[in-house]
């Protein structure tokens, strides 16, 4: 009897094929991933804590829930990018192309925003305070061709 679940374990063992899947398969936190390109990757739930992604290409890419805290996303294309609940708390977008980007119920406090291009973005319940918040809405133009909805309108410029 022991013989026989032997053999079909060892069976099973080898001639079926799997790919164990690693905790920390998508995990790149911390590290220096300058000009990366990630565009068009199923990227959900990875995580970028503290990573430098200046000049990486992430247009198009699938980021909902995503951890980006603290990342330095300097002249990073995130152009088409799903960022739905995503965590962008801390992180540094200069220079940042967020066109048709949709970051609904993203997090985003504490995030800087310069020279970002935002059109066509989705913000909605995305939490942005203060000065960020005010500067969002000095540039917000453009429709979400996911939403259809307003980049101005989602942010709620027009209730501050």
């Amino acid at each position: 009897m022991i013989n026989r679940f032997f053999c079909i374990f060892l069976i099973l063992f080898l001639f079926i094929p799997f790919k164990p899947v690693l905790a920390l398969e998508n995990d790149y936190g911390k590290q220096s991933l300058v000009g990366a390109d990630f565009s068009n990757t199923d990227l959900r739930g990875a995580t970028f804590y503290l990573t430098n992604l200046q000049n990486a290409n992430l247009s198009g890419s699938d980021l909902e829930g995503a951890s980006l805290f603290g990342a330095k996303l300097q002249d990073t294309d995130l152009s088409n990018a799903n960022l739905r609940n995503a965590t962008l708390d801390s992180a540094f977008l200069e220079g940042t192309n967020l066109s048709n980007a949709f970051l609904e119920d993203a997090f985003a406090f504490s995030t800087r925003f310069k020279n970002v291009n935002i059109s066509g973005s989705d913000f909605t319940n995305v939490l942005i305070t203060g000065e960020e918040h005010k500067y969002l809405c000095s540039i917000a133009n453009g429709v979400n061709p996911v939403s259809n909805k307003k980049t101005i309108d989602t942010l709620d410029c027009n209730t501050q």
